[in-house]
């Protein structure tokens, strides 16, 4: 997925010229069957669409859309037949419908992960499937309105029905289009990649999943309802069935998940391949249809797991320069000047986080006992520690990502303990990982969006800050650049430029300095120095403890999750205790020979 363009209209106009050729070829087909292919094709590449918007987008697979599909189908045919509701009011009703058990359906499923989230979801339609047939709907066919054929889109013409899936589609298309360079493409691909990372980058990931299977189980709803109109006649299985999901997650991976034109490409490849064969030897193998399906899904794992259109992308930008977009040459780049290597005294006293009391357990591991400290504003606390003294549980905990079995967490004089991750980022407190965790399949610049939006919820505030934290850490010219080819010192300054896109009050840096060669620290540190200098509270883990001491204004001492001591650089590093619990003699031998 690449940086945002100025304007939609290089992407706008394949879609519409896609439309164009389609009608254009309807036209000059009489065939009612070839026409009927012609019209399912549209709605199923709707359906691939709908599913794309959540699961491709997302990360989290469907086996469910049957459930919205099948309760559109059936809401249409039953307003039709029971209170003569026109499809053209009932198609729009069976979205709402969707999207209406999307909200109900993702509310308790989305506690689930995995694996246990996709079976939940395969549960629904199923439940349907069986519901329905016990109220005896095992066939409902929808009557025909011929002195109001057009009031009820029974057209004698087929042709207009091919049209009205086409226009479906094309919206659809469209719409993934916008949503894709919007905050929801940007957002849901972050969740997808890496879901820890999106909530430490201040994007509530709950509240877009609901988003996300809301708009597309509306979708599924009203492609569902139209499905109903075409066949003219409702059944369990065919609405409510396996094969229904299966085809909408099929198309999708096929063509390439998590695009505009994957779940088309997808449509147009395997339903009319699957109908035709289905038509000619069907009655010599039955189920030919899910065959085909089948060889396609283990086709694409074995030749292009992600789909046809990513094996594509991947190929073309391999062969291709990457140029910096038009939208970030469309941003003011603001000039920073780096601090010096010396730190610049701090003149004020203010307490930015105050921890008190903080504990926490894993069984009978204490991984933090009673953790008492205080930072102040635009100071840089480092914590250190051996391994397995509770410094990344320490961060967890601060981080919202674990929540502390006693003690409080003070931030700016509210009590923020137990709040989530994503809360505290809007709240102000950034934060990076131990090991680096970029989004890969993201640009450079969309990593930054991706952490600039808790700030700026508008697109272009958000890109001129994403773009300006880029600026700061010296990556704005490989802002196009996709972050999967970034090397360690690259990934260690995106992330923090994620954390500072989203204007922090205080930054939790997790062993930033890890990996790196002597050049590239000293690059990172002049970065961490400039933004304690401008006002921004640091609290850094690190090992790297030369690099360390010339950097922090005090020390905090972590050993078997207690605070051990804290004191100032030159206090803490010949402290008996902490050279014997931490430092080690050679420390000692080397600090002697200075």
């Amino acid at each position: 997925m690449s940086a945002a363009p100025a304007s939609h209209a290089p992407t706008v106009l394949p879609i519409l010229g896609f439309g164009l050729v389609y009608a254009l070829l309807t036209a000059f087909v009489d065939n009612s069957y070839h026409l009927l292919i012609l019209t399912v094709v549209p709605v199923w590449a709707v359906m691939g669409l709908a599913w794309n918007l959540f699961s491709g987008y997302g990360g989290l697979v469907s086996f469910g859309h049957a459930a919205f599909f099948g309760l559109g189908a059936y809401f249409v045919a039953l307003a039709q037949t029971a209170w003569g509701l026109s499809p053209w009011i009932g198609i729009p009703c069976a979205g709402a419908i969707g999207a209406v058990a999307g909200l109900v359906i993702g509310l308790p499923t989305f506690r689930l992960r995995g694996h246990y989230f996709a079976l939940a979801m395969l549960a629904y339609p199923l439940a349907l499937l069986y519901v329905f047939e016990w109220l005896g709907y095992q066939e409902l066919a929808l009557p025909m309105m011929r002195e109001q054929a057009a009031a009820f889109m029974q057209f004698e013409d087929h042709r207009v029905h091919v049209l009205l899936a086409l226009a479906m589609m094309v919206a659809a298309m469209l719409l993934t289009n916008v949503l894709e360079r919007a905050r929801y493409g940007v957002s849901l691909t972050a969740m997808k990649q890496d879901e820890a990372a999106a909530e430490a980058a201040g994007i509530d990931t709950r509240a877009w999943k609901l988003r996300a299977i809301v708009l597309s189980a509306a979708i599924a709803g009203a492609a569902g309802g139209f499905y109903a109109v075409v066949l003219l006649v409702v059944t369990p299985p065919a609405v409510f069935g396996m094969l229904v999901s299966s085809q909408a997650l099929i198309v999708a991976m096929f063509g390439g998940v998590g695009t505009v034109w994957g779940p088309v490409l997808g449509a147009v490849v395997l339903v009319p391949l699957s109908e035709l064969l289905h038509a000619r030897l069907g009655d010599v193998f039955p189920g030919i249809q899910g065959v085909v399906y089948g060889v396609a899904i283990i086709a694409v794992i074995l030749i292009a797991p992600e789909g046809v259109v990513w094996r594509w992308r991947d190929w073309r930008r391999r062969r291709q320069t990457i140029d910096l977009p038009s939208v970030g040459e469309a941003v003011l780049r603001p000039t920073v000047t780096r601090s010096a290597s010396i730190r610049v005294p701090r003149t004020t006293t203010e307490t930015v986080l105050e921890v008190r009391g903080l504990s926490k357990a894993f069984g009978g591991l204490r991984a933090l006992q009673d953790v008492t400290l205080s930072v102040a504003s635009g100071e840089i606390l480092g914590v250190i520690g051996p391994n397995g003294a509770g410094k990344t549980t320490f961060f967890n905990a601060l981080n919202g990502f674990l929540r502390p079995d006693a003690g409080s967490v003070i931030f700016e004089g509210r009590d923020v303990t137990g709040w989530s991750p994503h809360r505290l980022c809007a709240a102000g407190v950034g934060r990076t990982f131990q090991v680096v965790r970029p989004f890969r399949r993201m640009s450079v610049l969309e990593n930054a969006l991706a952490g600039a939006f808790v700030r700026h919820p508008k697109m272009e505030a958000a890109r001129s800050a994403a773009y300006a934290a880029l600026d700061r850490v010296g990556l704005a010219h490989l802002a196009s650049t996709p972050a999967g080819g970034l090397s360690n010192r690259e990934l260690r300054l995106l992330e923090l430029a994620r954390a500072l896109a989203g204007g922090p009050r205080i930054l939790l840096l997790d062993e930033t300095l890890a990996g790196l060669a002597a050049g590239d620290v000293d690059d990172i540190l002049d970065v961490v120095r400039s933004l304690a200098a401008d006002g921004t509270t640091i609290v850094i883990i690190e090992h790297t403890m030369p690099a360390m001491v010339r950097l922090v204004d005090r020390f905090v001492v972590l050993d078997h999750g207690a605070v051990l001591v804290e004191g100032t650089p030159d206090e803490i590093t010949t402290h008996p205790a902490v050279v014997d619990a931490y430092l080690g003699t050679k420390w000692r031998a080397s600090r002697a020979g200075d």
